[in-house]
């Protein structure tokens, strides 16, 4: 009985198999929520008047709004990374997102004296 299990079928250590279980896709996914995060954070205006019409505590507030944007732009970022990885590949799609780290962090040097 013993003899007709598959030799190597233990030696792999893998939990999850298919695209996110790529680390590349992770750290891309990251790179696009860094760059995403300022523009996804514009729209959440409108939970940020529901949040102080609320009852919730103004302690709570605040890193309710940071981390419901936190994780909008890293949602957008992974998604962003799988379609531009299936487009372009995996390190083009990071390189890309690299590119929009960039051009983000200068609109918001650039738009920081106009306000």
């Amino acid at each position: 009985m013993l003899s007709s299990i598959e030799p190597g079928w233990m030696e792999s250590y893998e939990v999850i198999n298919g695209p996110l279980a790529d680390a590349a896709v992770w750290r891309g996914g990251l790179l696009w929520a860094l760059a995403l995060y300022v523009p996804l954070s514009a729209p959440l205006s409108r939970l940020e008047s529901s949040l102080e019409e609320s009852k919730l505590p103004e302690s709570l507030r605040q890193p309710t709004l940071v981390i419901s944007s936190l994780l909008l732009a890293l949602a957008f970022g992974v998604v962003t990374q799988l379609g531009l990885s299936w487009v372009l590949g995996p390190g083009w799609a990071s390189s890309l997102g690299v590119v929009a780290v960039g051009w983000s962090a200068l609109l918001v040097l650039a738009s920081g004296g106009e306000d």
